[in-house]
């Protein structure tokens, strides 16, 4: 699976490189828990990524798709989960995944400088799975939720087409089936290539 992720980055990098107008970006993600996210895992996770895609169709406004994967995990000694009727506490492991989907749309400040500052907005679906294994014990709980994305971020120039890209995004997933409404700040760092 990973090298099937990594080969399809390339890929689109490649050809955005072809492609006139367009912005393609890699990124590595740390993640914070908010709200019901942070009651569930508190721990901060190193184990994301984000792929963008850009395409520049009227001035300063960048139009795409973000793709991306985080990875919340924490052990708890004394966890206490509650399903149904039922409340569980002991040692526990418990996992959060996060897939976001999103339409999304950029605006750059300057695009002619080496530093480029943006804002940009994602509206589309995440799909949120929650697993938590307490000895011989394993509970899931997982579904497709609307999901809204802000971000702030700097692309800065290395050279003409290839650059580098910080940004911040609020991911949130609202309450759909039996999992509440999952929130989580990203830190992201990558590798952006560019040809506008």
């Amino acid at each position: 699976m990973k090298k099937i992720l990594l080969i399809s980055a390339f890929a689109m990098m490649a050809v955005a490189m072809q492609a006139q107008g367009t912005l393609t970006s890699l990124q590595y993600s740390m993640g914070f828990g908010t709200g019901n996210m942070n009651d569930y895992i508190s721990a901060m996770s190193f184990r994301g990524f984000t792929i963008d895609f850009r395409k520049i169709i009227k001035g300063n406004i960048g139009v795409g798709v973000d793709l991306g994967w985080n990875v919340f995990f924490e052990e708890q000694d004394e966890g206490v989960y509650e399903y149904e009727y039922i409340t569980y506490v002991g040692k526990q492991w418990r996992y959060s995944n996060h897939f976001p989907i999103l339409a999304a749309a950029d605006y750059y400040l300057d695009k002619g400088g080496k530093l480029i500052p943006y804002a940009g907005f994602g509206l589309g679906t995440m799909y949120s799975l929650q697993d938590t294994e307490m000895g011989t014990y394993y509970f899931e709980n997982d579904a497709w939720q609307f999901a809204i994305r802000p971000e702030l971020g700097f692309l800065i120039r290395a050279t003409p087409n290839v650059g580098f890209n910080i940004v911040s995004k609020y991911y949130y997933g609202f309450e759909a089936g039996d999992l509440p409404a999952q929130g989580y700040f990203t830190i992201n760092v990558g590798v952006a290539v560019s040809s506008f």
